[in-house]
């Protein structure tokens, strides 16, 4: 997915593909997507993943898969962040089922830009760190937001909204204000930050620095989206390489930098607080944001046998292990459900016959005995169903 937010080199290295044209490297979707379905070979003939999980279900999918989410219930991604995403939220599985409802109802076609839910599914996403990565993470404490309230002069007038209100209202405050009004409000505050970081007042632990990296060839910019408040009141969190964080449906959320394997249940259901062209549906995206503090649950992982390391999550749609294979071991392993398998470095051995080499990836079917060694090391990712 080349989104103008990513990358040039991180995923053209890791696929062996060239990018003369230097475009934006965003994603790498693997999974079974209808926007964009990964292929398989069958029979050495390419067929689209979702295809052949519609044809045959109890086959790709086995049984309890089938029988529970009636097709792969996530989607697998290599993400390279050059640049800050949209600030969004995503609904809970009964929030996604009438939401949907609602607009099918109404009308509105499911490739319509003011479209909010595209399915019936929730969003949980968890990510596991490939480099240093910054990200938007929940909203910060109260007494924080109190400080920045206190210390920026053009968002001293909130404090006695927040004092009386709470959060919420401020948040909605800012979100229903004119674009062209928030643009003046705040034009001092960026003008600011880009004068501290072109003298090298700033850090990444600053929301400033993430403000002006938005605007790095101008010290008075055009237009500032109203989202940039988001940025001073939501965890700046920093998440070493090998790092996990799980979000969950109503926490506002953006990746700001670095590049990472992220997993969630398939499903492209996104409300967008800004920073983004796409449609903002300021209501909906009130209703769904939980106004709670959030202290960031950073994990590195579970051990499991030789070679692995688990990312446990709280839902049932996917898990994530990441294998480490070394010359000494030699990984066995049985398949519970349909797995994807990924290789980020070195080359791995299958069954000893299939030689995946870095960037490759391979669909596993259910019930599936396999055996993975390397002369070397290798190190993959393996997506399932728990």
């Amino acid at each position: 997915m080349h989104y103008d937010w990513g990358g040039q080199h991180f995923l053209p290295e890791l696929l062996g593909i060239a990018n003369e044209q230097g475009k934006p490297f965003a994603e790498y979707w693997m999974g079974a997507h209808p926007k964009s379905s990964s292929i398989i070979l069958v029979n050495n003939q390419p067929v689209k993943l979702v295809n052949a999980i519609s044809d045959d279900p109890n086959h790709y999918l086995g049984e309890r898969v089938a029988a529970r989410f009636g097709s792969l219930p996530f989607l697998f991604k290599i993400q390279d962040v050059q640049h800050i995403l949209s600030i969004q939220v995503h609904p809970t599985l009964e929030e996604a089922m009438a939401g949907f409802e609602k607009e099918e109802k109404a009308g509105i076609p499911i490739d319509a830009p003011s479209r909010n839910y595209k399915d019936k599914n929730h969003k949980p996403e968890m990510l596991v760190t490939l480099s240093d990565f910054w990200l938007l993470h929940g909203f910060c404490a109260p007494e924080l937001i109190v400080k920045r309230l206190e210390d920026i002069p053009e968002f001293n007038v909130l404090k006695p909204l927040f004092n009386k209100d709470g959060l919420e209202a401020v948040y909605q405050f800012v979100m229903e204000m004119d674009s062209a009004d928030a643009h003046f409000w705040l034009l001092n505050q960026v003008k600011r930050e880009i004068r501290k970081m072109r003298e090298g007042e700033l850090t990444p632990d600053d929301p400033g620095w993430w403000v002006a990296r938005l605007y790095p060839d101008s010290e008075e910019p055009a237009q500032i989206d109203k989202a940039i408040f988001s940025i001073y009141i939501l965890n700046i969190v920093y998440l070493p390489k090998g790092a996990s964080l799980f979000q969950s449906a109503g926490l506002p959320h953006a990746y700001l930098q670095g590049q990472c394997v992220e997993l969630m249940s398939n499903s492209d259901n996104v409300l967008r607080a800004g920073l983004t062209p796409k449609h903002i549906d300021v209501p909906e995206l009130i209703r769904l944001t939980r106004f709670e503090t959030t202290h960031p649950n950073i994990q590195s992982g579970q051990e499991g046998v030789a070679g692995e390391t688990h990312f446990p999550v709280p839902v049932d749609d996917f898990a994530l292990t990441r294998l480490t294979i070394t010359h000494d071991i030699n990984y066995q392993h049985r398949s519970s459900s349909p797995e994807i398998l990924v290789v980020i470095d070195g080359a791995a051995l299958f069954n000893q016959e299939l030689v995946l080499k870095r960037g490759e990836a391979i669909y596993v079917l259910p019930n599936t005995d396999y055996q993975i060694t390397s002369s070397g090391s290798v190190s993959l990712f393996r997506a399932w169903v728990p």
